[in-house]
């Protein structure tokens, strides 16, 4: 068992080198192994993070945002990023291994610092297969994990999540997750009270429903398999019939790779947490295209550039 252990450590470190490989790597699992939904969600929600990413170092951005925010916010998304997958794909690959040796081993899963509450969570799966719920299991758990190590850390609740560009940007809906396809159609929702962990939790069951719903699964897939993520905005704005105007740089050559630690690893699960609450049933989703309140979103986006351009706001 610890050489199982040390093998996905290895793998787990090879594969978390920034936005880019960790979107491709989330993705092909998800292609070799489609009943981990939460894989395929995580993929998209790692393209977003990309293209958030590379916006700090546009064009509009460097006339609207001082360098040192644009640095801490690349940071602060980095950093989140790197937590995720650094917690969760270890427990992927230890599940792939399972499943094609029809031996699962859970004790590996302790091994690995996985939280209690998800070693639980996937020994429920498989005995009952119910995808929804490993689904929404592994959504709680990264949101736990990144409250602790990112969102109450002082230099990030105090610098970004409280800072008035952060607070001005959510109240006007510049924050979403969007989900493209290869007929220039996009689905998503906007991120609403992203401090608040269950607020996020709540987001994170929404998108699943969106990005699974059979009205649009198909047309998203086949974006993710046809499209490789650079971590530009013309990874989908190429097939849409307007451009912004902004440039969108590819992430590889705009950031250096950033090296992260893990000092002390504790179980979120641990605390006197109430988990039940989190897979009550949704209300179901339905569908509805993004594309013209996108364009309208950057339309916004450019007013506010201009008007900075324009000395009308100031740092």
């Amino acid at each position: 068992m610890n050489r199982k252990r040390k093998e996905i450590k290895r793998k787990t470190e090879k594969a978390n080198v920034d936005n880019i490989s960790r979107t491709i790597m989330y993705e092909q699992f998800y292609k070799k192994n489609p009943e981990i939904k939460w894989s395929f969600l995580a993929g998209l929600v790692s393209r977003n993070a990309g293209w958030n990413m590379t916006d700090l170092e546009s064009k509009w951005f460097h006339q609207m945002v001082t360098e040192q925010y644009r640095k801490l916010l690349f940071h602060t998304y980095e950093r989140a990023n790197w937590t995720i997958f650094q917690d969760a794909y270890p427990q992927l690959l230890w599940y792939e291994n399972a499943k094609r040796k029809n031996d699962p081993q859970f004790d590996v899963l302790d091994q690995l610092g996985v939280s209690q509450f998800m070693q639980k969570e996937w020994k429920l799966f498989w005995e009952n297969r119910n995808e929804e719920r490993l689904c929404t299991a592994l959504i709680v758990n990264e949101q736990y994990m990144i409250e602790e190590t990112v969102m109450k850390q002082p230099l990030y609740r105090e610098k970004v999540f409280s800072s008035l560009i952060y607070i001005v940007e959510e109240h006007a809906h510049l924050s979403y997750v969007i989900f493209p396809t290869r007929k220039g159609k996009v689905y998503g929702l906007y991120i609403r009270n992203f401090k608040d962990v269950k607020a996020r939790i709540w987001l994170g069951r929404q998108l699943a429903a969106l990005l699974f719903h059979p009205a649009i699964h198909e047309d998203i897939y086949q974006f993710s398999l046809l499209t490789a993520p650079t971590g530009s905005r013309r990874d989908y704005e190429q097939y849409m019939d307007w451009v912004t105007g902004n440039t969108s740089p590819m992430l590889r050559e705009t950031y250096p790779v950033i090296t992260h630690n893990w000092k002390q690893k504790e179980d979120w699960s641990l605390q006197e947490i109430e988990t039940n609450q989190f897979f009550t049933d949704l209300t179901q989703i339905k569908p509805t295209e993004r594309t013209v309140w996108l364009h309208r979103k950057w339309v916004e986006l450019y007013v506010l550039q201009k008007l900075k351009e324009l000395s009308v706001i100031r740092d």
